[in-house]
């Protein structure tokens, strides 16, 4: 009899743990996927993604703060990704500021830039190649000293992958402007491309520079190309999830005025169907 409930007993202890490794496997599955989702541009999920940029150069140097918040909306088969792009900056000194708008050089200037938004449209039920068609569209809403006062549109596109840990893409998008008050003219390409490789528990290592070509720029002027890397993690604040990371890129390639180098700290907030 003792030695029947002695056996009951470990045959119960062993099927406890079965059970909460099986749990802990399948929350680590989860937070692996939502990872990998979460670096997707064009995943069916809202979130709320906010950068802060350290930039620093021979001339001066700048802090930016930019809120990207990306809502989707289903059209049946297709999905359209709404991706929103309104920077807030703090230059010292004369400073080009590297981003997706117009890229302007700022002269101590403190305010909003143009605010971008950027419409995908994207399978709903994506295959092994996820691919995203749409436009971009700037909008002069920015301060005197950091908006271009220039309306641009242009078409964007992606193509992404993710076999494995890893998730591989490039993003397109060349825009022009069309009206404004703006001296000039802008036609500007963006390059990005996206190297990320997931790890256990929520970790991943990541790549994803944005290379900018100003074709109204002097030849010395046209690109902006950086390189680096950096990590991030996946983790949960209560119930929300949070993307976190951070990454640090050397320009290899820049303006007169451009940036040596840029530090992005990022916090996106995820919130997952």
């Amino acid at each position: 009899m003792r030695l029947s409930l002695i056996l009951l007993a470990l045959t119960s202890m062993l099927i406890a743990a079965a059970s909460a490794q099986t749990a802990t496997d399948d929350a680590a599955a989860q937070q692996a996927a939502l990872a990998k989702k979460s670096q997707n541009p064009v995943a069916n999920m809202i979130s709320v993604p906010f950068e802060f940029w350290k930039y620093d150069g021979e001339n001066g140097d700048a802090i930016v703060g930019i809120v990207k918040p990306v809502v989707p909306t289903s059209l049946g088969n297709l999905n359209l990704i709404n991706r929103f792009i309104l920077p807030y900056a703090s230059a010292s000194g004369t400073i080009h500021i590297p981003n997706e708008q117009g890229s302007p050089t700022a002269v101590d200037a403190n305010g909003l830039g143009d605010l971008t938004y950027q419409g995908f449209l994207s399978p709903a039920k994506p295959g092994k190649v996820i691919w995203g068609l749409g436009a971009a569209l700037v909008v002069p809403i920015g301060s005197d000293d950091l908006s271009s006062d220039l309306w641009s549109v242009g078409p964007s596109s992606l193509l992404l992958s993710m076999p494995g840990n890893w998730v591989l893409g490039l993003l397109v998008q060349n825009v022009w402007s069309f009206a404004g008050s703006g001296d000039g003219s802008i036609n500007k390409l963006t390059l990005q491309p996206i190297i990320n490789y997931n790890l256990p528990k929520g970790w991943y290592l990541t790549s994803a520079p944005v290379i900018t070509a100003d074709w109204e720029a002097d030849d010395d002027d046209v690109w902006s190309v950086p390189l680096g890397a950096g990590a991030g993690k996946l983790v949960k604040f209560g119930k929300v999830p949070v993307d976190l990371k951070a990454v640090y890129y050397s320009y290899v390639e820049k303006p007169t005025f451009g940036p040596d180098w840029g530090l992005l700290f990022s916090v996106k907030l995820l919130f997952p169907k």
